[in-house]
Parts: C-alpha cells; sequence; structure tokens
C-alpha cells in the first residue's frame, strides 16, 4: 500500500508542475509576477 501512495503522491506533483508550468508560460500571467514581485521589493524596501 505504501507503494501505491508514493505513485500517487509522484503523479500528483507531476501534474501539478505541469500546470504550473503552462500557467507561467501566458504572457498576461508572466506580467502579473512581475507586478507582484515589483510592489513585492517595493514594500521590502519601505522597512
Amino acid at each position: 500500500m505504501g507503494l501505491l501512495k508514493t505513485v500517487v503522491k509522484g503523479v500528483v506533483v507531476a501534474k501539478v508542475v505541469q500546470v504550473a508550468a503552462r500557467e507561467l508560460s501566458k504572457p498576461e500571467n508572466q506580467q502579473r509576477i512581475r507586478d507582484g514581485l515589483s510592489r513585492l521589493g517595493k514594500t521590502a524596501g519601505t522597512h
């Protein structure tokens, strides 16, 4: 049963990575990430 759980976890992680890679390849999501990092940098710089 332990081997089955390990295999299922591996499949789930692989699918999550696949979906994340697909979403990160979209230009609108890349812009959102840049904007978020910029805001985070400004916030961190003020402290």
